[in-house]
């Protein structure tokens, strides 16, 4: 049987290890872009959905440049603003999408996560949650999450039943959706957000 000495094993192992780790970030650098372009896509879908508008990753580029405009860490809508969230679950990032009209009423809510337990923290990426959020207000206070919630309050939602950690991260996100929403504007002027976000999106067509 052929031997080999401790210095060629190691001269091969490594070898192995350079050229593995080339094509490893070959294919990184080649794939970079088309993830990049699917994570946008993904994102546009879920600004759209919160607008009522469903969206493929092949039509999301062109019903989110006719549907929405982006503004400095906000998007607006044809009748409102969309409030971008994002704050930390149990296992790791949140994020969602929240759309107000011109009363500061809840239109549509879209969540997701990175790593949260399925059938527990994980339920916030479900249509079911979402729909919680519509009606709801975010005038003179954040919408929050409560166990038992009162549904006639309009801040207060249903926390998810075992995902204390996950519904105390989506309350600590709406809340700080809640604050830079009022450092766009009060209740009192929301209405005349919308007018200028309907001004703008019709100057753009022009």
């Amino acid at each position: 049987m052929k031997t080999f000495s401790n210095r060629y094993i190691f001269t091969y192992s490594a070898v192995l290890v350079v050229v593995a780790a080339l094509i490893l970030t070959v294919v990184a650098v080649s794939l970079k872009p088309q993830q990049t372009q699917n994570q946008e896509a993904e994102k546009k879908q879920m600004i759209l959905k919160t607008i009522g508008v469903e969206a493929t990753r092949e039509n999301a580029a062109e019903l989110y440049a006719k549907h929405i405009t982006e503004a400095d860490g906000y998007y607006t809508f044809d009748g409102g603003i969309v409030l971008p969230m994002s704050g930390t679950g149990l296992w790791g990032p949140i994020w969602g999408y929240l759309a107000l009209d011109g009363s500061s009423t809840v239109v549509g809510a879209v969540f997701d996560h990175k790593g949260e337990t399925p059938g527990l923290g994980g339920e916030i990426a479900t249509d079911k949650f979402a729909q919680r959020f519509i009606g709801k207000k975010m005038d003179v206070e954040p919408i929050h999450l409560a166990k038992n919630a009162d549904h006639s309050n309009p801040h207060e939602v249903d926390a998810i039943s075992g995902g204390t950690m996950t519904s105390n991260g989506v309350t600590a996100m709406l809340e700080k959706a809640y604050n830079d929403y009022s450092k766009l504007t009060s209740c009192s002027s929301s209405t005349s957000l919308t007018s200028s976000t309907t001004d703008s999106r019709e100057e753009a067509t022009e």
